[in-house]
């Protein structure tokens, strides 16, 4: 028996909405809305404002569905839509986006930006762990925004390497390169705390 993936119901549930299922797509905007309201978060903190940014980002998707043709994963194409819909939102209002230090994974629970990073668990290094996770996020909160969003996609949300040169819109090695000069900027701001831990590694 072939396994669905998760991937394939998206496409049977989108399948489902251009022929005129409006349930179908109501399950995408239910499966997906708090994952958006996530992603936007990190560019806009007033929670009525977010609100309104995102309920338009999905009726922007349910009006461009036709145009879906599934070359990319369904959040993927949201994603796009979603960040620009902020982006033309933040423009409009005179204003930059705002990315916040802090994410949060499906769960809902708080993660920070130093994933890949040693995890200390001991109390002699505790204050040494929070050093280094207020550095990397300060150091992904300096990045260019073409590097923020790369390493964002790639070491919060999770997509591949593909998926993100489709929703940065860019080919796939300039998305590798993003990433690497994120990672390498990242590393330098961190290696001297590692050093102080005997921890000198590239994160």
């Amino acid at each position: 028996m072939t396994q669905v993936t998760d991937r394939d119901l998206d496409q049977e549930l989108v399948r489902r909405a251009q022929a005129g299922d409006q349930r179908a797509f109501e399950m995408l905007v239910i499966k997906y809305q708090r994952r958006i309201a996530r992603l936007l978060s990190r560019m806009i903190r007033d929670p009525a404002e977010l609100e309104d940014v995102s309920q338009e980002a999905f009726i922007k998707a349910y009006r461009a569905l036709p145009s879906f043709r599934g070359e990319s994963a369904f959040y993927t194409w949201l994603y796009r839509i979603a960040i620009n819909t902020a982006k033309n939102h933040l423009s409009s209002l005179g204003r930059r986006p705002m990315m916040a230090a802090e994410y949060e994974d499906e769960d809902g629970e708080t993660l920070d930006a130093v994933a890949q990073v040693p995890d200390f668990h001991t109390p002699e290094t505790e204050l040494s762990n929070r050093q280094i996770v207020s550095t990397v996020n300060e150091a992904v909160d300096a990045l260019p925004a073409d590097l923020r969003e790369a390493i964002t996609l790639r070491e919060m949300d999770g997509l591949s390497y593909e998926d993100i040169a489709l929703a940065m819109d860019c080919p796939i090695g300039t998305v590798r390169s993003r990433i690497f000069r994120a990672r390498e900027a990242i590393a330098n701001r961190l290696r001297p705390l590692l050093s102080e831990v005997g921890k000198d590694k590239r994160w």
